[in-house]
């Protein structure tokens, strides 16, 4: 282990958090709000962070197992950084409240201990929501794009933060890729902020809930999230974005470069696209009684399913009290989660498709021993390390989420609000059911219970591995 490394490249990390911060600082101001905990905590951060990059200075080569590290331990240390200022402001006294707060915005899970989200400052409020857009895309991915690193060193960090089966460069260059990706990520953002300032949002409202969508994370600053707004246009704006911002970045790239052979062969979107509009269409159908028209229950059902499936967690209507058929299907769609390459969640729709394959090819082999049966995705062959990969991410994926699921049952809550707090948490969603529904908040699960539930969220966001990589010995020897 490169232990100089991997703190300098840390150092640089939480450098970049103190300056994203300042935007913050500068909405505080403009709304005439004391920016003090933001500023203090930049400070902070400037120095700590700066006496770092002072005595790390020397080798600076990474591999897989720093690249590991790099990733898993930034996230815990941003967001530790990034809670500070609920702290001092006092808005959120408790750490680990904080801590839990800030880990649901940067890994985009948007679970919160908040019961009155109207009552803080707009500058905590914007830094609340900012973290859903640095956490979408990857703090580290947008620290490739502006940094000058090496392409060597790069493509270790960018393997273990972006989410999906696969890893792949857009261009040959590392830097280039990244940078195409936020370019892609901040027009989407922008174009959305003035879609929803066309339909009577305010600017500020906007630009926060357009980072909510970006980062697939559903931090609203209303309590009564987007129903809050009662508007159609506005509702259906963001749904449609939350679905694109669901779907690998690539397919964008393939539409710049006007491949559009390769997206229309886009298995992974067809998939996607499918299993949204079959789910809309039972979900309509289900709650038709409920609703007053046949229009309304087309608009919730997809607003709803693209919020669910692509993990983001906004909500337009309490679903907790939806017949249990559209319930149950909102459960299924928070494990699918959105494609790879997105900022979405969940075990994405790659690994549900490869499964699902590999499970059918089994049974074929039972019948047909001989029979070479192949694994495809897009006509392309997929290896057996690739697919065995995906099955073993799937088993772990299931049962870290059951061994979470009891250690948060001993709290005493009902199977239903436990359970799938978990799931929320897991697969980077935010609203579960019953008290942990769209209408109710995770405040009342003690220290211990948060602490595993923001374990969930890091371990959902970065895939399993650079987490559980930090309690391996063999990690931190030096050979």
């Amino acid at each position: 282990m490169n232990y100089k490394a991997v703190f300098n490249m840390i150092c640089r990390l939480l450098l970049i958090e103190a300056g994203l911060m300042m935007l913050s600082v500068a909405v505080a101001l403009i709304y005439h709000e004391n920016p003090a905990p933001l500023l203090i905590t930049i400070i902070i951060a400037a120095a700590v962070c700066g006496l770092g990059l002072f005595f790390t200075k020397g080798d600076k080569r990474i591999y897989a197992r720093e690249g590991f590290v790099i990733v898993a331990l930034s996230w815990v240390l941003m967001s530790a950084v990034g809670a500070m200022p609920f702290i001092i402001s006092g808005y959120i006294p408790s750490f680990v409240d904080a801590f839990f707060e800030t880990v649901s915005g940067f890994t985009t899970t948007g679970a919160t201990i908040l019961t009155d989200i109207e009552s803080l400052p707009r500058g905590l409020l914007f830094w609340r929501s900012f973290t859903h857009w640095i956490g979408g895309m990857g703090v580290l991915v947008f620290m490739l794009a502006i940094m000058p690193l090496s392409n060597v060193r790069s493509i270790y960090i960018m393997r273990a933060e972006v989410p999906g089966p696969t890893k792949s460069k857009l261009v040959p260059k590392m830097k280039s890729t990244a940078t195409i990706l936020y370019g892609i990520y901040v027009f989407m953002t922008l174009t959305e902020c003035f879609l929803l300032c066309l339909g009577g949002m305010p600017l500020y409202d906007a630009l926060v809930h357009s980072f909510g969508t970006a980062g697939t994370g559903g931090f609203s600053i209303r309590t009564a999230s987007i129903a809050y707004y009662d508007s159609a246009y506005i509702q259906n704006v963001i749904a449609i974005f939350m679905l694109m911002f669901g779907v690998n970045f690539n397919i964008y790239y393939l539409i710049l470069i006007k491949d559009l052979r390769s997206v229309f062969k886009s298995e992974e979107l067809r998939v996607y696209l499918g299993i949204v509009a079959a789910a809309v269409i039972i979900i309509a159908v289900n709650i038709g009684g409920m609703v007053a028209s046949v229009a309304d229950s087309f608009r919730f059902a997809l607003f709803q399913v693209s919020s669910i499936i692509t993990t983001t967690g906004f909500a337009t209507a309490n679903f907790g009290k939806w017949p249990t058929l559209s319930k149950t299907i909102l459960v299924f769609l928070m494990f699918i989660g959105a494609c790879a390459g997105s900022t979405g969640g969940g075990l994405k729709v790659p690994r549900i498709v490869i499964g699902t394959k590999s499970f059918f090819n089994e049974i074929k082999r039972l019948l047909h021993p001989r029979a070479v049966q192949a694994v495809r995705l897009d006509g392309d062959v997929i290896d057996s390390t690739a697919a065995r990969g995906s099955l073993i991410f799937t088993f772990a994926y299931l049962l870290i989420t059951a061994i979470i699921t009891l250690i948060v049952s001993s709290d005493g809550y009902d199977p239903v609000t436990s359970f799938t707090a978990v799931v929320a948490c897991i697969s980077n969603i935010g609203p579960g059911l019953e008290l942990v529904g769209p209408t109710g908040t995770f405040a009342m699960f003690n220290p211990i219970v948060k602490l595993f539930l923001s374990l969930a969220m890091l371990l959902g966001r970065l895939e399993l591995f650079p987490i559980l990589m930090l309690f391996l010995p063999s990690t931190w020897r030096r050979t």
